[in-house]
């Protein structure tokens, strides 16, 4: 099989890089992982990153460096028309494959979510951003206009929701136990000191906490649910705004995915879909099952002029590696 037979794509995440070679039949052939390659962080470690996971990735397949038919890279950090200008500048520099398209991470995460491709997509995990495609091929994404964000924010909000209610001026709250336990502090002045005192260092990954937030709100505790609820329809608005920037209405599909959405509980998912419902009520959900460099791979695909048969999008599933190369 010639090389030009193959597509590459890559998801550039604040965590991390993953990227994806495959044929035209769809069979996913090598892979490689890199560290978080976000321009917005370090241009330069970012940029490094994606040679990284693209040569890893290329050793893999058994390529030796021969360019490929397409390459789409679905990139955290491509936001603004400069921010394509680096990205394609760098696919185009490196010659990865003759043709070449940069999107942002949520329009990767919405493509992944479904055969078609088409509808809103809400992510929720480290950060947050919502994408929208109609079958026009017109396409949105949120970028900086997304205001609810992702775990960090319900984090923080958790920690706040601690503190009012030490300082009663909240009612008690099931959260401040486990909240303690997860940090290993013996009272929430202690917490809040960790976090606050001079000199020293907040913990790193503060957007785990958001486990301990939905494992509450699923036991019922109120302050937990309160906040679960108003996040779930703040992403809401911004899954409406996404619609309609792209001219969607009535019966679409709302995709979600992301850690914090993969989460047992539903509430947060609920109160998501409740909102956007309210107002086109025809809108029905489903649960991405696939990483955002599965969507890179099937835009890759798109971008070769293969189409995406439910035979092919089949193929990819079953070949795709272990979840092992995608946990963080």
């Amino acid at each position: 099989m010639n090389a030009n037979d193959f597509v590459l794509g890559i998801d550039a995440g604040n965590t991390k890089t993953i990227a994806l070679i495959a044929d035209s039949a769809g069979t996913v052939l090598g892979w490689g992982r890199a560290g978080s390659s976000n321009i917005y962080v370090s241009q330069a470690e970012a940029l490094a990153a994606l040679e990284t996971a693209v040569a890893e990735a290329g050793r893999s397949a058994g390529l030796n460096g021969r360019a490929l038919s397409a390459v789409t890279l679905s990139a955290a950090g491509a936001d603004w028309p400069e921010d394509f200008t680096v990205l394609q500048g760098a696919l185009t520099r490196w010659g990865w494959a003759e043709r070449r398209s940069v999107v942002n991470d949520a329009v990767g995460a919405l493509r992944a979510g479904s055969l078609a491709g088409l509808g809103v997509a809400v992510v929720c995990g480290t950060s947050a951003g919502t994408a929208a495609r109609a079958p026009d091929d017109k396409v949105w994404h949120s970028s900086y206009w997304q205001e609810p964000e992702g775990a960090d924010e319900l984090a923080q909000r958790t920690l706040r929701a601690v503190y009012r209610a030490e300082l009663g001026i909240d009612p008690p709250t099931s959260l401040s136990a486990p909240v303690l336990a997860h940090f290993g502090c013996k009272s929430v002045a202690a917490l809040l000191h960790s976090f606050t005192g001079r000199g020293r260092t907040p913990p790193l990954h503060l957007g785990r906490l958001a486990r301990v937030l939905l494992d509450q709100a699923q036991a019922g505790d109120p302050a937990s649910v309160q906040i679960v609820q108003r996040h779930g329809a703040a992403l809401g608005d911004y899954a409406l705004a996404a619609a309609r920037q792209v001219g969607l209405e009535g019966d679409y599909l709302l995709v979600t995915s992301g850690g914090v959405m993969r989460h047992p509980s539903a509430l947060l998912r609920t109160a998501l879909l409740r909102h956007v419902q309210a107002a086109h009520s025809g809108v029905t959900w489903q649960a991405s099952h696939h990483e955002p460099v599965f969507g890179a791979l099937l835009l890759a695909l798109e971008l070769s002029g293969q189409p995406i048969t439910e035979r092919l999008f089949r193929r990819l599933e079953e070949t795709c590696p272990e979840e092992s190369l995608f946990l963080t």
